[in-house]
């Protein structure tokens, strides 16, 4: 197996060292606004926890028909914890063994596990957006309320906007530093 150079290296466990800032951190933020509510409202997801406006904004949505937000409908509060501990790991393993299979293993991993996120937050903000109470004390026939995965999006008289937030910054960092390892790397073979 190649080793690999002392930049890749550092590289690798500076990217792994970064995202231990996932636990202290909020990775995630929903704002929205409204006439009503000039100052918005802040939603941030934690790597275990959901934090800001999460009362104000659960029982606005209630009125639509959405289902109260409680940190209990999300199961993968309860591993990813682990999911992120396991990264950090691999990541540190990678820099001491300096072996460039780890490389490739630990920069699919990290770019696998991001693309894994999105598509949960994806299908969560789907669901919640669209099966909606029939009951409801404000029922507009055909309109859904999904969260934007990425972005603003108007929904009704709220914009609302998703994107990183802190912890989810340093990851998008960590990633890329990871993939310029696997580039210095790639370089340097030829």
């Amino acid at each position: 197996m190649k080793s690999l150079k002392t930049i890749s290296r550092v590289l690798v466990a500076i990217a792994a060292l970064l995202m231990v800032s996932a636990y202290f951190v909020p990775l995630w933020q929903i704002l929205m606004w409204a006439p009503q509510y000039p100052e918005g409202l802040e939603m941030d997801i934690w790597i275990n926890n959901i934090t800001g406006d999460v009362k104000i904004i659960s029982a606005l949505n209630h009125y639509i028909g959405m289902k109260h937000i409680e940190v209990e409908m999300f199961p993968e509060f309860t591993y990813m914890i682990y999911i992120v501990g396991v990264l950090i790991g691999i990541g540190l393993i990678t820099a001491l063994m300096g072996k460039r299979i780890m490389l490739w293993f630990f920069c699919f991993l990290l770019l696998a596990t991001g693309v894994a996120a999105m598509v949960d937050f994806y299908l969560w903000g789907y669901d919640y957006g669209h099966n909606l109470d029939p009951t409801a004390a404000i029922v507009v026939p055909g309109m859904s309320y999904q969260p934007p995965l990425i972005g603003t999006k108007q929904l009704l008289n709220f914009t609302a906007f998703s994107g990183p937030d802190i912890g989810g910054w340093i990851f998008i960092v960590a990633a890329l530093m990871t993939v310029t390892a696997v580039w210095i790397e790639i370089k340097s073979k030829k």
